[in-house]
Formats: structure tokens, sequence, C-alpha cells
């Protein structure tokens, strides 16, 4: 009962957001000094006293008119999550991590490419283009909240004292950074306090909910030893030797290797791992940064790179 009112308190956190989006779209940036270290608050978009919170906001640098070119066919009848995704519930989940340095870490490129970089992953894993797609297969992301055939339900009894399965759920890929068994579900509902495992449907139902879980996913290591996506693509990782044996160097590369391994990574020049970088350049053009700031190959692959987490039984963990 705890972890289902936490759920309905966050849900009626994010309506008091929206609420706040709609009659404020200015904000207010309020300074001070902490420990000798300049401190901001930012309205609703940046609430908590942080470092980043001084610098632009993710709405400073990406509209909604951009977010509409990006996903423009994401409501087309043959799309599969018609009236799902929009701008706000990518704001509203966007402006619980701000504080934590999402899109508002360094200079202005930088906090738009790690926007560009994150919704690359997230375009990509929800697409339904193809090579032949009106638009181009690059326009089709947001395309799917969901699974649409799932072959099993993800439920893995290994973690039933942790994370146990809840009668009748299914832990199917749902959101905008996919998640897949239900350990995985009670990972991020832990994290954005909602009650994922025994609700994991809220990630198809609340585009919000869908959104942060994926922020979440890009700003959480999967190992206390291991960067989070967020730190490796905007420099807080330092590699270690090994990682440098493994040719795992900071940017969009690791991000690949940190979501997905070897599935996608160390393969060599595959079309799974092409896919991905192909939606993170196309959203650079977009916003005006251009490909030429993603850096060169051996930054933007993951075509070398050992995996941090090599898959040692059927059913490892998906992003």
């Amino acid at each position: 009962m705890k972890m289902k009112a936490k759920g309905i308190l966050v849900i009626l956190a994010l309506v008091v957001l929206a609420v706040a989006v709609e009659s404020d779209p200015d904000t207010v940036t309020k300074v001070k000094t902490v420990r000798g270290k300049k401190v901001c608050t930012k309205g609703w978009e940046c609430n908590q006293w942080s470092q980043f919170c001084c610098n632009e906001t993710i709405t400073d640098y990406f509209q909604v008119y951009q977010f509409e070119e990006w996903f423009s066919k994401r409501n087309t009848p043959v799309a599969h999550a018609v009236g799902f995704w929009d701008f706000q519930s990518f704001i509203l989940a966007a402006a619980q991590y701000e504080p934590l340095g999402f899109g508002t870490t360094g200079n202005k490129t930088e906090k738009m490419k790690e926007v560009a970089a994150f919704l690359g992953h997230v375009g990509s894993q929800t697409s339904c283009g193809y090579g032949v797609a009106t638009g181009g297969p690059l326009a089709w992301g947001l395309c799917f909240n969901r699974e649409m055939s799932p072959s099993q339900s993800y439920c893995d009894d290994f973690y039933k004292y942790t994370y146990p399965c809840a009668p009748g759920a299914e832990y199917y890929g749902r959101g905008a950074l996919p998640i897949y068994w239900n350990y995985n579900y009670g990972a991020a509902g832990d994290g954005i306090k909602a009650d994922l495992l025994n609700h994991p449907e809220y990630v198809e139902q609340n585009a919000t909910i869908a959104f942060q879980a994926a922020i979440w996913r890009w700003m959480t290591p999967i190992k206390k030893s291991q960067p989070s996506a967020h730190d490796a693509f905007v420099g807080n990782w330092k590699p270690t030797k090994n990682d440098t044996l493994s040719k795992r160097v900071p940017g969009f590369g690791a991000t690949m290797n940190i979501l997905y391994g070897e599935r996608t990574c160390g393969q060599g020049d595959i079309d799974p791992m092409n896919t991905i970088i192909s939606h993170y350049l196309y959203y650079l053009d977009l916003l005006g940064v251009g490909r030429e700031q993603a850096g060169p190959s051996e930054v933007l692959s993951c075509a070398e790179q050992v995996a941090f987490n090599p898959v040692t039984t059927a059913n490892t963990a998906t992003s």
C-alpha cells in the first residue's frame, strides 16, 4: 500500500507541474552561495537548489516545434501510440533531473548534445520507420510505447525476494527506453518513486512516467563501479586502465554500451548500432548543432568496445 500511495503522489506531483507549465511558462532564477559555490533554483523546471539550475534549462533551447519536427510521424494513423507522447510530458519528466545535470551540464552546445543523444536513443528504440517510410525512417520515433507481441511475461523468479512478480502482471517492454523484466521495473519504480513492480502498466498509460523512467535509466549506473550514460556522455566519467584496454571511451558510443551492451557494441559495424547513431546525428542537425559536433568515430561508435556487462544468461537485463 505504501508503494501504491507513492505512485499516487508522483502522479499528483506531475499534475501540479503540468499546471505550472500551462500557467507560468516563464521562470525566475534565484541565486545563493553554499559553501563557496553558487547554486540556483529556476521555477518549476529546475526547482531544487543546484549548480546546474544556474544554467539554461531545456526549454531555453529546445522548444515544442522542434519536438514536433523530430517526432513528426508519431500520431499518424499507422503509428502504435497515437496521442500518447507529447512535449509537455518530456519536459515534466526532465524537470526532475535537470537539477542533477540532465540537459543542464556544460555550455549550450553540450547541453543540446545531451538532449539530442538521449532522444536519439529514445527515437531509435520506439521507431516503426523503415527504409522507404514516408518522411524517411528517422521521422518515426515515438511510434510505439509498448512491445506489440510479447513472447513471454518476463518474470524472473530469481528476484522473488527483492522484486517478486505481482500476480497477473506482465513485464514486457514498455516506455521511451523500453523496460523489460520484473527486476528492471522494480528498480525503475524505486528510482522514480512509483509502484512499477505491481503496476508496470503505468509506463504505457502515462507518458510523463514513461519519460521519467527513461531519464532515470540515463542518469543511473547499472553498477556503482560503472558510469551512468549521462556521466559517460558529458565527460564526468574517467576511464580506468581496463576501460582503455577495452576501448571504452567517454562519448555517445559508451552510452550505447551502457544501455545495450554486447547486443549492440563490440560487434563491428552492425545495423542496430548504426540506426541509433543515425538518429542522434539527425537530431543534432535538426537542433542546429550539426553532426560534426558528434566527435570522431571512436567516440561516436561502440563497434570495437568490449561490453561493460557481458550477457551471461538468456534474460539479462535490458534497458
